[in-house]
């Protein structure tokens, strides 16, 4: 799997930072998503695939 975001999409909802933390998180000062790995390992998958599905603005595009 690979994840790629788009933060020009982003709204800052930060849901998936809730969803994979271990994957995401967000800018202090605007609180616009940041990618912490683009290839996470397997046990992550299903939680990224969950953020991807939770982002209102679908800034989370998922690559299997």
């Amino acid at each position: 799997m690979r994840v790629e975001v788009n933060e020009d999409l982003c709204v800052a909802g930060g849901q998936c930072v809730v969803a994979a933390a271990q994957v995401f998180d967000q800018r202090e000062e605007d609180g616009i998503v940041v990618l912490l790995d683009e290839n996470p390992s397997i046990e992550l998958h299903d939680a990224v695939r969950r953020a991807a599905v939770l982002c209102p603005a679908a800034a989370i595009r998922v690559i299997e």
